[in-house]
């Protein structure tokens, strides 16, 4: 190899190293917002059905997948924003869905989701608010 192909490659290398590790250095927490959320029990009205569930928020990502619960499901962060976050997700055999979910205060939040759950459409929007601590 010529000098100048051993510059090239170290410079190469050396520039390969420096992206691989500038990542883990700027980027922040993925869903970042969502942390911002007060741990706690959270009542979550449904405005279109009247429907109210209440939920134990322990990292504010179970306003994802209200329609799914806790199925195993493959997320794609769509926005990561400061004060919203919008968030598609698939349920091998259980659906999909995307839900955008937009922090009034760190004890509300406004959800707006839609998809397919059980084979059936569904979409709604919600206000979930912290009423308490989870027993």
């Amino acid at each position: 190899m010529s000098t100048i192909g051993k510059r090239s490659a170290m410079i190469a290398a050396a520039l390969g190293l420096s992206f691989a590790f500038a990542p883990a250095i700027a980027q922040a927490p993925a869903l970042a917002m969502l942390d911002k959320l007060k741990p706690g029990m959270w009542e979550v009205r449904f405005r279109d059905s009247g429907e109210t569930r209440r939920i134990c928020l322990k990292t504010g990502r179970e306003l994802i997948q209200l329609k799914h619960g806790d199925a195993a499901c493959n997320r794609f962060v769509v926005e990561d924003g400061p004060s919203a976050v919008t968030v598609q997700y698939t349920c091998r055999g259980n659906g999909y869905g995307r839900t955008n979910i937009r922090q009034e205060t760190p004890t509300l939040a406004q959800v707006d989701s839609q998809g397919i759950a059980g084979g059936q459409p569904f979409e709604f929007l919600a206000e979930a608010r912290r009423v308490g601590s989870c027993s």
